[in-house]
């Protein structure tokens, strides 16, 4: 089935929802070429945008790219085109992802272009939720938006949150011991609010949320213990709702399924009416992530650890203009 021309209108505004996906430290590595007489449209790695320290096989890069693909395939199905994907098509380049053929002739996916809705909602909130549960049609909605990705998310039980929370502490020990990750993540995060800065990537100050009193969920201090004017302390929720989201294999193209069914996972949450954080803190040191899995589960890879709950919306971080992401062939 052949793709059709497409407008550069249309074009815009899909990579515009497309880069709403979230990435490691907000540092949005991705690029798009649009091949407009072919209807292609080409996601690249933007390894320029790479954290080497605190990110050093990519894995979290080509999360964030796949996260970039599944808002893409959503705003095409919003938008009554067909997105048919092909992950990693050339062997020979690193940096070319996928190539997405946008058809208007094909049937729309109806469960993709529900969540469109979502995109635009969906911020991390890193602020405290209500000790609540969620309900078990939820759960079982949310491990369906993993499953049809290819992915697994697993609930974990009181104590194996309790061990979460208590790796994510070790991986902050960790960092404070490694310049080259504390320098990383004061480069991409600012301790001032984003109309201060004038930046259109990273994380600003509103996006930290407050500092924990005590330690009862995974949330990454951002502030690195630099000050941040007017950022409060809070008590969060004592039983938090952590998944973990993993994958059979641990090479490219699964971090790319990866992200593709995080996102998958993130939208359908905001859909259901609830608030997320994620950090894949104390997955970025080897001697830590083995631990985060429960031995007792059928999940080979933890590829993210997320929070869920009911609570306050974080706040949005910035993203970069569109014109500097798309070129137009």
């Amino acid at each position: 089935m052949n793709a059709e021309p497409l407008d550069a209108d249309t074009v815009t505004a899909l990579v515009a929802d497309a880069t709403a996906a979230p990435s490691l430290h907000n540092a949005q590595p991705w690029t798009f070429r649009c091949l407009r007489e072919t209807g292609v449209l080409r996601l690249y790695a933007d390894l320029r945008r790479a954290l080497p320290h605190t990110d050093p096989d990519n894995r979290g890069l080509l999360m964030g790219c796949g996260a970039a693909l599944f808002n893409l395939r959503v705003a095409a199905a919003g938008a009554g085109l067909a997105p048919d994907v092909r992950l990693l098509p050339d062997p020979t380049s690193t940096e070319l992802l996928a190539d997405v053929r946008l058809l208007g002739s094909a049937p729309v996916d109806d469960t993709l272009a529900r969540l469109a809705p979502a995109i635009r909602r969906r911020h991390s909130s890193r602020q405290p939720f209500r000790d609540a549960d969620i309900p078990a049609a939820t759960k079982e909605r949310l491990a369906e938006a993993a499953r049809l990705e290819g992915a697994e998310l697993f609930f974990p039980d009181a104590w194996h949150v309790r061990a979460i929370v208590e790796l994510v502490r070790d991986a902050e020990d960790t960092e404070a011991l490694d310049p080259g990750v504390r320098e990383e993540t004061v480069r991409w995060t600012h301790p001032e609010p984003a109309s201060a800065t004038g930046t259109a990537d990273g994380i600003p100050a509103g996006a930290f949320g407050p500092r924990q009193r005590g330690t009862s969920v995974p949330v990454r201090d951002f502030a690195v213990g630099r000050p941040v004017p007017g950022r409060e302390t809070a008590h969060f929720e004592e039983n938090p709702n952590i998944v973990l989201l993993g994958t059979a294999g641990d090479e490219p193209l699964e971090w790319l399924r990866a992200g593709q069914a995080l996102e998958r996972v993130l939208l359908q949450a905001t859909a259901d009416g609830l608030v997320a954080s994620i950090t894949s803190q104390p997955l970025e040191w080897p001697d830590i992530r083995w631990a985060v899995r429960d031995p007792l589960s059928a999940m080979a890879n933890v590829q993210m650890v997320i929070r869920l709950g009911h609570g306050p919306e974080g706040e949005p971080s910035p993203r970069r203009p569109v014109a500097d992401v798309l070129e137009l062939q």
